[in-house]
């Protein structure tokens, strides 16, 4: 009984010790955004703001472009993301269901992809964005968000479409389906956690990246929030309280994406890991 009690404490403990290590610089990064400036500067730290304020993401918001820019990263984002998913389901369950020539070469090619840095190829995209004088657009920004999160998109989501029995579409179709219907039908609803996965994954990943938009978007009202945020400074200089009110809007976001899909996507990225 006391192995069995202290098999179950260290492994709790130990997850609790690495959860707070985890937490705490999210939880310093929204309490310094409501601290009042000279509870930031003390030299006593405040763990809790119990006189909170505003103050500082009024003026995060007030900062120059910041709806502007907030308006591009969510175009750019979520049109990046839609488009992987679309293209990535096609593509794995063609991967998936499908024997064709060169079937695993495709997929080893987007295997290295996925593992390959994207930093190492800003200069060529810049150049090759330069060639096609489209710096400073969304739309060259889109398409390598795209290409950047596509990789993960497709092999996470050919585990899950292999996953799915295909005698539930060989029944559908029995049943007067077409391919499609029996795809859109049948199938398509199977994949949704692998689908809020993916898609969580792809927003993260858009929605934080920073090198790439730093090279081909740097004019002013050009870029997306993680530019801004780089940049952002009052007219007094280092305002530690706005500059994590304005982390903390950055953040939101992806938080608020989080605690709305984390069951499912955990679920999914198991299933489309070890399936298949």
């Amino acid at each position: 009984m006391k192995r069995s009690l202290a098999g179950r404490i260290w492994p709790n403990a130990t997850a609790a010790v690495l959860a707070l290590l985890f937490v705490f610089p999210v939880y310093w990064m929204f309490a310094t955004a409501f601290k009042p400036t000279q509870d930031i500067l003390s030299e006593d730290p405040v763990w809790f703001p119990f006189h909170g304020t505003v103050s500082h993401f009024v003026t995060a918001v007030d900062a120059p472009n910041f709806w502007r820019l907030a308006g591009n990263s969510v175009v750019v984002t979520v049109v990046a993301v839609g488009l992987s998913l679309v293209i990535g389901l096609c593509g794995s369950f063609a991967i998936a269901r499908m024997r064709f020539k060169g079937r695993r070469g495709i997929l080893l090619t987007f295997m290295v992809a996925q593992m390959a840095p994207w930093e190492v190829m800003v200069i060529s995209i810049y150049l090759i964005v330069r060639d096609a004088d489209l710096l400073n657009s969304l739309l060259p920004l889109t398409f390598f968000y795209m290409l950047m999160v596509l990789p993960f998109t497709l092999l996470t989501l050919r585990g899950y479409v292999a996953a799915v029995p295909k005698e539930l579409e060989e029944s559908a179709m029995v049943d007067g389906c077409s391919r499609r219907q029996a795809f859109v039908k049948v199938v398509l609803p199977l994949l949704a956690p692998g689908l809020m996965a993916t898609s969580l994954f792809g927003f993260i990943t858009a929605w934080n990246e920073f090198p790439l938009v730093l090279v081909l978007n740097k004019e002013p009202g050009a870029g997306t929030l993680p530019l801004w945020l780089s940049q952002f400074q009052t007219q007094f200089g280092d305002d530690w309280g706005a500059t994590m009110a304005a982390a903390s809007l950055f953040a939101l976001p992806i938080l608020i994406l989080f605690l709305f899909l984390q069951r499912k996507a955990v679920g999914g990225l198991t299933s489309g890991a070890v399936k298949g």
